[in-house]
């Protein structure tokens, strides 16, 4: 029940602080400036909601996209991407079949991160 009455909370402090307005007014700037840059207001749109979506939710980003993010901004793609994400105090105490499905794991992480990212790029929100 706490829960609910939290949420409630959430939504009328959003209310009284203009919160939606605010978000509507963004929105349509960045639709503007999308439209003169030659890009798709849909996908400007459908990224801002997303953004939205995850504030209200209170959703952080979680760590090993902010240190793939870290990577791409220093250096860029590399090749040894997964090594250097890899922890090594987890990774040396695995066995080779663990070690194998860590590395897969871990490559399937870093591919939707590394799209996660592209994304953000091209549309610098």
């Amino acid at each position: 029940m706490e829960d609910i009455k939290g949420m409630a909370r959430a939504a009328k402090k959003r209310l009284k602080s203009n919160f939606w307005a605010d978000c509507k007014k963004n929105s349509e700037e960045l639709a503007v400036d999308a439209i003169n840059r030659g890009m798709s207001e849909i996908k400007v749109k459908s990224r801002i909601s997303d953004k939205v979506k995850n504030e209200i939710s209170g959703e952080k980003q979680d760590d090993f996209y902010i240190r793939v993010k870290t990577l791409l901004d220093t250096e860029g793609e590399v090749s040894d991407a997964i090594g250097r994400l890899t922890d090594r105090d987890v990774y040396d105490k695995l066995s080779y079949e663990e070690k194998q499905r860590y590395n897969l794991q871990l490559s399937t992480k870093y591919l939707n991160a590394l799209s996660r990212y592209k994304k953000e790029k091209e549309l610098e929100l």
